[in-house]
């Protein structure tokens, strides 16, 4: 289902939405704000998933006992011990 809408652009916008459709890159400029709709959304859900995620590691890092944590001394030993596996050292 469509809907009919009315909407004001900048000269700036509507001038770079009229060279879209005369380039062939949209049909119309409706299709033009419809495809920027459906990447604000796109970007708003991966937003989202990425805010999630990281909220859940940091969850996790909270429930990790302190005795688990390594001070910084041991952490650059860690570092530099994996570092010169992976070249062969």
């Amino acid at each position: 289902m469509t809907v009919k809408t009315t909407l004001s652009f900048t000269d700036r916008h509507h001038k770079y939405l009229t060279e879209k459709v005369s380039e062939g890159v949209f049909a119309s400029q409706s299709s033009a704000v419809a495809a920027a709709i459906e990447q604000m959304m796109q970007d708003e859900e991966e937003r989202d998933l990425a805010l999630a995620s990281v909220a859940d590691e940091i969850r996790s890092r909270l429930e990790t006992p302190l005795e688990e944590y390594l001070d910084w001394d041991e952490m650059i030993a860690e570092v530099r011990k994996d570092l010169e596996a992976a070249h062969g050292k």
